[in-house]
């Protein structure tokens, strides 16, 4: 959110900011596909590279700017789109590139890690960034180029894994990532209960916030570092315990829970505690869940085409989170606040009998986990 904090700082203008954020989100909806096809083609380490290089000067292009004072609303805006283009990239990368640094029987307890890793990163990132804000946004983007540059020279590190081969049209390829998931029950579903869960759980953060006038700024942000507390904790504890094969059943019912408490807590005007509690959980079984996803994605698509797999997977989730907040401020606009919470209750509770409950339904939309995670 830095890019349209310095918009709305440096041109006072809510409409320049929403366009800011806006050009943050265009990667995800638009060059998730494509990306994915180019890293099974590439060779990661060096996409990684490349990204992290590009996106530290990136940054470094706008703190000289600022210095000089010559920022405009199109440079933040291409600078934006730049950078989230090439996160997209090396998202990709980074898990085409993990196989092959990482033995099969360690697969899960190093995603498991990782994990932990970006949450623990958001977590305390947050807290740093807004801190740094204060010091002034040169600062900030002089710390986050400094940041970008550091990432890239750990990649020197790294072995050069052997290159790709490419061997069907690009154009071509642009499905497959589909059509592999399609064929994989267990991840068909996993990415369906996903893109729902995400809408779900952000639309709840938007309901939240749009309630959140009589509450103090410090209150507020305890409530929405609650679902990074919990993912540090469930991711952590992912990588000593291997999830049970009902894993996604256990995800929807939580989060009917969880969406239980929200309804509740608005109608008893006690909204921090109880979202609070709704967050952590969702959090901590969302933890859970992005591991064992990311597992059975590396352990059951092969190497070369793990990145077009992948981006189908996370277009659709992804696409769930740019969708949340258009949804929590319709239904709060229809409904209120109270309400609101109550109607994503109520769609997330069918959601999830309607998949479970009913045997036909069971084996077809829930299956249970097939692998083998001890290490």
């Amino acid at each position: 959110m830095v890019y349209p904090l310095l918009a709305l700082a440096l041109h006072h203008s809510p409409t320049e900011a929403g366009w800011t954020g806006f050009a943050l989100t265009v990667p995800i909806l638009v060059f998730y596909i494509p990306a994915g096809v180019l890293v099974d083609r590439l060779e990661p380490r060096s996409i990684m590279m490349a990204t992290e290089l590009l996106r530290g000067l990136v940054v470094a292009s706008l703190a000289v700017a600022m210095l000089f004072g010559i920022v405009t609303l199109p440079w933040l805006i291409a600078a934006a789109l730049l950078e989230g283009t090439l996160w997209v990239f090396y998202s990709l990368a980074e898990t085409a590139l993990l196989p092959s640094l990482v033995k099969p029987g360690r697969l899960h307890r190093a995603l498991a890690q990782n994990e932990t890793t970006v949450h623990f990163a958001a977590l305390t990132g947050r807290p740093l960034g807004g801190y740094l804000v204060g010091c002034g946004h040169l600062v900030l983007f002089l710390v986050n180029a400094v940041l970008f540059f550091g990432s890239w020279g750990t990649l020197l590190g790294i072995k050069r894994p052997l290159a790709r081969k490419a061997e069907t049209p690009l154009f071509h390829q642009l499905s497959d990532g589909l059509r592999i998931l399609l064929n994989q029950p267990f991840l068909r579903s996993a990415i369906a209960l996903v893109t729902v869960t995400n809408l779900m759980v952000n639309a709840t953060i938007m309901i939240f916030i749009a309630g959140s006038s009589g509450l103090s700024s410090a209150t507020v942000g305890l409530v929405l570092a609650a679902g990074g507390v919990g993912g540090v904790i469930g991711s952590s504890v992912a990588v000593y315990r291997p999830p049970p094969r009902s894993m996604l059943i256990i995800h929807m019912w939580v989060w009917v829970a969880a969406l239980l408490l929200a309804a509740v807590g608005s109608n008893l005007g006690e909204r921090p505690v109880f979202f609070g509690m709704a967050l952590f959980v969702t959090g901590f079984v969302g933890a859970l869940s992005n591991v064992v996803i990311r597992t059975a994605e590396v352990r059951h698509i092969a190497s070369e085409m793990l990145a077009r797999v992948v981006s189908v997977s996370r277009l659709s989730a992804h696409g769930a989170v740019c969708l949340a907040a258009p949804l929590g401020g319709l239904l709060v606009d229809g409904y209120g606040v109270n309400g609101a919470s109550s109607v994503l209750f109520v769609i997330m509770f069918g959601i999830a009998a309607l998949s479970t409950l009913p045997v036909l339904f069971r084996r077809e939309h829930v299956p249970a986990l097939l692998m083998h995670t001890g290490d």
